[in-house]
C-alpha cells in the first residue's frame, strides 16, 4: 500500500511542482515578488492582512512596505502551494526509504530531492530579505525547474510500460543526455533576461537595435554579485548590459532549436520514440513563437507566464525522453 501511495504522490508530485514553477513566474512578473516584504508569514502573519486594523498593524510593522493586498495574495498562494509541494516531498522522501527494495530509482534520489526542496525554501526566504536580488530569483527558478525534473523522473520511472525498442545508436543517446544540459542552460539564460528585467532591451526582431550585434558589456551583464538594476561598480546597469542579456539569451535560443531539431530529426527514424519527438518539436517551435511575440507585443502578461511554461514542459518533455532512454539501455544490457 504504501509503495502505490509513493508512486501516486510521485505523479501528483510532479504536477503540483509544475503548478509551483508557472504560479512562481506569474508572481514574478505581475510584480508580486515582494507583496510580502517578511517571510514566512505576510505582515507579521500566516494570511494577508484585510480588516482596516489588521492593515493598520502590518502598515506600523513595515511602514516602508505598503500593504497592497491584491500582491500579496499572489505571493502567499504561492508560498502555500510551495509548502503542500514541500510536504509531498517529505512524504515521499519517507515512502522512498520504506519502499526502498521496491523502488526503480536510487533512494538517494529522494534524499536529494529533499535536500532541493529545503535549499528552494532558503532561496523563496533570501529572495525576499535580498530585494529580488537576480543571482537568488534566478537560483530560486533553477531549483524549481529541478525539482521538477527529478519529480518527473521518479514518476516516469514508476510508470513506465516496457517494450522493445531497436538498438540506438551511441550519438544519439548521447544527444538524448545532452538535451538536458543545453535546455537547462537556455532556461538559465531565461531566467537571467527576466530577473534582471532585460526582456525588452531591444524589442526589434531578429536584429537587436537595428543591429545583428549591438553593443554589447558581458562584465556588468553577468556580473552575478550584485544588486537589481545596479552594475558591478553600484551604479545603475545600463542598457548596453541588458542589451546584452537579452541578445544572450537569443543567441541560446538559437543555439537550442539546432541542437533540438537535429535531436528530432534523429528520433523519428525510430518509430518507439516518434511520439515523443513530434511533441518535443511542437513545444520548441511553440517556444520560439511564443518568445518572439512577447517581443513584438512588448511582454504581455500571459505571453510572459506561458513561456515560462513552455520551459517547463520542454523540460519534462526532455527528461521522460531521458528516461525512455534508459529503460531501453537497461533492456538491452539484459539481453
Amino acid at each position: 500500500m504504501s509503495y502505490k501511495l509513493f508512486k501516486s504522490l510521485s505523479f501528483f508530485g510532479a504536477i503540483l511542482a509544475l503548478c509551483v514553477v508557472v504560479l512562481g513566474a506569474y508572481v514574478r512578473l505581475s510584480d508580486a515578488g515582494l507583496g510580502c516584504p517578511d517571510w514566512p508569514g505576510c505582515y507579521g502573519t500566516l494570511t494577508v492582512p484585510q480588516s482596516e486594523l489588521a492593515i493598520e498593524q502590518a502598515q506600523a510593522l513595515h511602514p516602508n512596505s505598503p500593504v497592497e493586498t491584491a500582491k500579496a495574495w499572489k505571493e502567499m498562494a504561492h508560498r502555500y502551494l510551495a509548502g503542500t509541494l514541500g510536504l509531498v516531498v517529505l512524504a515521499i522522501f519517507v515512502l522512498g526509504w520504506r519502499n526502498k527494495n521496491q523502488l526503480k530509482v536510487a533512494p538517494s534520489l529522494t534524499t536529494t530531492l529533499l535536500i532541493i526542496i529545503i535549499f528552494q525554501a532558503l532561496l523563496g526566504m533570501w529572495t525576499v530579505t535580498m530585494l529580488l536580488k537576480p543571482v537568488i530569483v534566478s537560483a530560486h527558478l533553477i531549483g524549481g525547474l529541478t525539482t521538477l525534473g527529478l519529480l518527473t523522473w521518479i514518476a516516469h520511472r514508476h510508470s513506465i510500460t516496457r517494450h522493445h525498442i531497436q538498438s540506438l545508436s551511441p550519438l544519439l543517446t548521447l544527444m538524448v543526455r545532452g538535451a538536458i544540459f543545453v535546455v537547462l542552460a537556455q532556461v538559465l539564460l531565461g531566467g537571467w533576461t527576466s530577473t534582471n528585467y532585460a526582456a525588452l532591451a531591444c524589442t526589434d526582431f531578429p536584429t537587436c537595435h537595428g543591429r545583428w550585434m549591438p553593443d554589447l558589456d558581458f562584465n556588468d551583464a553577468f556580473h552575478l554579485v550584485r544588486e537589481l538594476g545596479q552594475s558591478a561598480n553600484g551604479g545603475n546597469l545600463t542598457l548596453t548590459a541588458l542589451t546584452t542579456i537579452q541578445w544572450t539569451h537569443r543567441v541560446g535560443a538559437l543555439i537550442t532549436f539546432i541542437y533540438i531539431s537535429t535531436l528530432v530529426l534523429l528520433l523519428l527514424k525510430t518509430s518507439a520514440f516518434r511520439n515523443i519527438a513530434l511533441l518535443l518539436l511542437a513545444l520548441l517551435l511553440a517556444q520560439i513563437i511564443i518568445g518572439v511575440a512577447n517581443l513584438i507585443l512588448q511582454l504581455p502578461l500571459v505571453l510572459a507566464v506561458s513561456h515560462n511554461l513552455g520551459a517547463a514542459l520542454l523540460v519534462i518533455t526532455i527528461i521522460i525522453l531521458n528516461s525512455k532512454i534508459t529503460e531501453h539501455q537497461h533492456e538491452h544490457s539484459k539481453t
